[in-house]
């Protein structure tokens, strides 16, 4: 059995590996694109929209609906990397703890 100074050098270990992978998802960013690359989206790691890039032959009249299409395919494709990445970073992060996340007796947390 593990005594109590252990167990709380343990927890320090699992907040400090958690927020330095907070950190580096907060920081990550991720592209998403749709059509062929015709609307082409890039996502901070908090899901905020960075940048949205619209290809010029779009921009005709009468294509606002294909347009709201590709920009909400575009979204979901960022948003599917962006999931990825940050499963990966949270992965990465658990698999120094150990299992239980580092805590003895106690259940995965990833």
């Amino acid at each position: 059995m593990m005594d109590f100074a252990a167990m709380m050098k343990q927890a320090q270990l699992v907040q400090q590996k958690l927020h330095e992978a907070q950190a580096k998802m907060s920081e990550s960013t991720v592209q998403g694109s749709a059509g062929a690359g015709l609307v082409k989206m890039e996502l901070k790691g908090s899901g905020d929209m960075a940048a949205l890039t619209i290809d010029d032959s779009l921009m005709a009249p009468g294509e606002g609906e294909v347009l709201a299409d590709l920009i909400r395919a575009a979204h979901a494709d960022a948003r599917r990397h962006l999931d990825a990445l940050n499963s990966q970073v949270m992965a990465e992060a658990a698999k120094d703890l150990g299992p239980g996340g580092g805590l003895p007796n106690m259940p995965k947390f990833f």
